[in-house]
């Protein structure tokens, strides 16, 4: 008997779910909203869930990840009734088990329940206990819980990884995490920056010399292929790798093989790669500066590392870690915080990521270099002023729409009939979304980022909401 938890706003459909699964031995709970949803959520354990998309106070996609990261960690099965590919791809993006389009049978419905719960039947019979040294990667929100499951997995195997996010979100950080944890943890681990790297020598760095292959070459070297055998390999920005160059290393992947600059024999090299970047590796492709067949090879395993602004629930974590590191390294005791100090820091958008946070904090431990406690005012200007910006901002009340009724009211004496309150709610929220929309777009110059990072909204929800309103912005 499997726990399950139906979630959709249509009573129809939920008595319908709910007597099936029911006549099936399924013990079910319901709920028609977000709120509803993630109170059963937190409350109980549910082994799957089936989940709308839109609910009358909020988007299911966006409610996904902490259903998910509920105490009984459920598959989630999103059903709905406006489905698309860039929806059904967002949802598998953010841990759906399934992506049903209403109407669907019942049958349907009952094999893709069955489905889920073999699934998690075959993984509990599997699981086994992984103890994984995670000092330095601080992380408790949802998506860096993701991360560190795909770190689990990836780990012990010999598989390649390929670590995306942005500058700054630590992805060599996370790189090192998966040496030390796989079986080759006390071999070497080999960190190539490509992008700083001259093309002319990138060969002669990764596959090394012999005497005498170009001018300058006065003695033998060895390449980092060679220092990597038996440990890691991490190049990081694979993107900046030569398009020469992508061949040459394709053909290293595939048999481990190479020839020095200059030389006549091959040479092996037993190595992991683990490579990062923060491109989009399937646009390059698509534009003919990146090899298919080599980003088919890197991304044996993808772990992509969410901005700083998409966790802000660890920034807290992530500020005491960081700043009592510092502390230790400049030898002073560890600071205390103020809450107005962790206030400011959430409502920043950081743009540059953890990198910036530990400059930051740097900076703050130097302002109040003999003060016991870290106060908001330790904080750099610009960061205050655009915290508090933020914080307006989020506390501005939409004008209020009564006054407009009113004059309508006043205009006609009085006469004409009153809409339900939920009409005339949802009508007048379409119109400020629309409003703030098109300004959005305006600010933005269509820029899909821009517009996240000022919106402080998830991907799928400011997407969802460019769909409701017929808008688009470029990805």
């Amino acid at each position: 008997m499997a726990s399950i938890l139906i979630v959709d706003d249509e009573l129809d459909i939920r008595d319908l779910l709910e007597g099936e699964f029911s006549d099936l031995g399924h013990e079910i709970e319901t709920a028609g909203s977000v709120k509803d949803a993630l109170a059963l959520g937190s409350a109980k354990t549910f082994d799957v869930v089936f989940l709308d998309v839109r609910l009358p106070d909020g988007s299911g996609l966006d409610t996904l990840p902490e259903l998910r990261n509920g105490p009984g960690e459920p598959e989630i099965i999103i059903m709905t009734a406006h489905g698309d590919p860039d929806g059904a791809e967002l949802a598998v993006k953010s841990g759906a088990w399934d992506y049903l389009e209403k109407p669907v049978s019942i049958d349907h419905f009952t094999l893709t329940l069955q489905r889920a719960i073999r699934f998690r039947e075959q993984s509990r019979l599997n699981d086994v206990l992984v103890v994984m040294d995670h000092e330095g990667v601080i992380g408790e929100s949802p998506r860096m819980k993701a991360c560190l499951d795909l770190v689990a997995k990836a780990a012990p195997t010999q598989a390649n990884v390929l670590i995306t996010g942005e500058t700054g979100t630590g992805k060599e950080l996370l790189a090192n995490l998966i040496h030390r944890n796989s079986p080759r943890s006390n071999k070497p681990f080999i960190v190539v920056d490509c992008a700083s790297l001259p093309e002319n020598l990138i060969e002669s760095v990764l596959f090394g010399h012999e005497k005498g292959a170009f001018t300058g070459a006065d003695r033998s070297k060895p390449g980092l292929l060679q220092e990597s055998n038996h440990g890691t390999l991490f190049l990081d920005e694979i993107g900046e790798l030569p398009y020469s160059m992508q061949k040459s290393f394709l053909r290293v992947l595939q048999e481990h093989c190479y020839r020095p600059v200059g030389g006549i024999h091959e040479q092996r090299s037993d190595f992991r790669l683990l490579t990062a970047t923060n491109r989009n590796l399937e646009s390059m492709v698509e534009k003919g500066s990146f090899r298919q067949d080599l980003l088919f090879r890197l991304k044996t395993f993808t772990i992509e590392l969410p901005p700083l602004r998409d966790r802000a629930y660890d920034i807290k974590a992530l500020a005491i870690h960081l700043s009592n590191k510092l502390c230790h390294r400049f030898g002073i005791p560890d600071k205390g915080f103020s809450q107005d100090f962790f206030q400011t820091l959430e409502a920043y958008d950081w743009p540059g990521n953890v990198r910036e946070l530990s400059n930051t904090l740097e900076l703050a431990l130097a302002q109040a270099y003999g003060e016991p406690i870290l106060f908001a005012k330790h904080l750099p200007m610009e960061i205050r002023a655009k915290s508090i910006k933020s914080i307006v901002s989020k506390n501005i009340k939409p004008k209020s729409a009564s006054s407009e009724y009113q004059t309508a009211v006043d205009a006609s004496d009085g006469i004409g009939e009153i809409p339900t309150f939920r009409e005339y709610r949802d009508r007048q929220l379409e119109n400020i979304e629309k409003e703030y929309l098109h300004m959005l777009i305006a600010k933005t110059r269509g820029n899909y980022k821009e517009a996240l990072r000022i919106t402080n909204l998830a991907r799928t929800r400011l997407y969802e909401l460019l769909k409701k309103h017929g808008l688009s912005i470029k990805d």
